[in-house]
């Protein structure tokens, strides 16, 4: 199976090459359109800043080749909010892969930290991605920013109040947790989206 990494200007793209060969994948880690138009599944990660990653995304015509991408897309943290419409994080348009924007957390009471960091369960599933699970599973979150509860929603996290933990349309899949650090639960999602 030829799997690929979208590389671009933010990081954590390592741990996703580290999780994919724990599974026996080795993933090309690229910047090369043909490269990603040809793949297989293609990967999505990302830790960074909305508005500077889309100013380079845009910049490099990424962009145009994500929204346009046929074959499955698993968007991973940034690169999740990168596919909705608009994110509060630098006030800027997004992909518009998902007709839903991008919060800010905004704590209620002294004990809601944000970023929300550590782990955390994942309910209400309904995709692919979920699979075999038959309860509510802890994942890895590090976020200052959420997607609302929409009609892309995948899976839901409560956290200050419910938000989308994981989002899927056509062949668009997504998360907010870091299944690549999120132990036999993370490496069971990405199983499943490898077996899509």
């Amino acid at each position: 199976m030829n799997v690929a990494v979208i590389k671009y200007n933010a990081g954590n793209i390592r741990s996703v090459d580290y999780a994919l060969k724990r599974l026996g994948v080795e993933a090309v880690i690229t910047a090369d359109k043909e490269v990603l138009q040809a793949a297989d599944k293609v990967i999505f990660p990302g830790v960074g800043q909305a508005e500077t990653t889309m100013n380079h995304l845009r910049a490099t015509g990424m962009d145009e080749l994500i929204k346009n991408l046929r074959q499955p897309v698993l968007g991973i943290c940034l690169g999740m909010q990168l596919m909705c419409s608009y994110s509060e994080e630098g006030d800027v348009d997004c992909l518009g892969v998902f007709d839903v924007p991008v919060k800010r957390f905004i704590p209620h009471k002294h004990e809601d930290k944000v970023p929300h960091m550590g782990w955390n369960t994942i309910g209400h599933l309904n995709s692919e991605l979920f699979k075999g699970f038959t309860q509510d599973e802890f994942v890895y979150f590090v976020h200052s920013f959420y997607v609302p509860v929409c009609d892309f929603t995948a899976a839901q996290t409560d956290y200050i109040h419910p938000f989308s933990a994981a989002l899927h349309k056509d062949n668009y899949y997504a998360t907010q947790f870091h299944p690549e650090k999120s132990g036999g639960t993370g490496e069971k999602i990405l199983k499943n989206f490898l077996d899509l």
